[in-house]
């Protein structure tokens, strides 16, 4: 019988959780879906629209928060840290404060 070995990258938070109900392919849409929103807010960033950028940015970091959630960590791969519990609720409430900065500060030019 070959010895199994154990992925070295697996999340030990993980350990006794029950996998996804999504199939891959959702799961690495949903993903795909977080490196375009990245990329759109980057390219405010470099265009100088900052506020359009970090709103951007904060959907970005809500959407991860729901990817946490409903994906794997083997999908996730460094972007799944702790639990998934831990890391929805950082990325909630880092994404919501971001958001609310992008939201909040006044248009220099009005």
């Amino acid at each position: 019988m070959p010895r199994q070995r154990r992925n070295q990258l697996a999340n030990p938070h993980d350990v006794g959780l029950a996998p996804s109900r999504l199939p891959k392919q959702i799961q690495f849409f949903g993903l795909a879906a977080l490196a375009v929103l990245l990329v759109v807010a980057l390219g405010y960033f470099v265009t100088e629209h900052w506020r359009r950028g970090t709103l951007v940015f904060g959907v970005a970091v809500l959407w991860l928060a729901v990817l946490r959630l409903a994906c794997d960590s083997g999908v996730l791969g460094v972007l799944a840290v702790r639990s998934r519990r831990f890391d929805f609720w950082f990325t909630t409430g880092l994404g919501c404060a971001i958001v609310y900065l992008a939201v909040s500060i006044d248009a220099l030019g009005s």
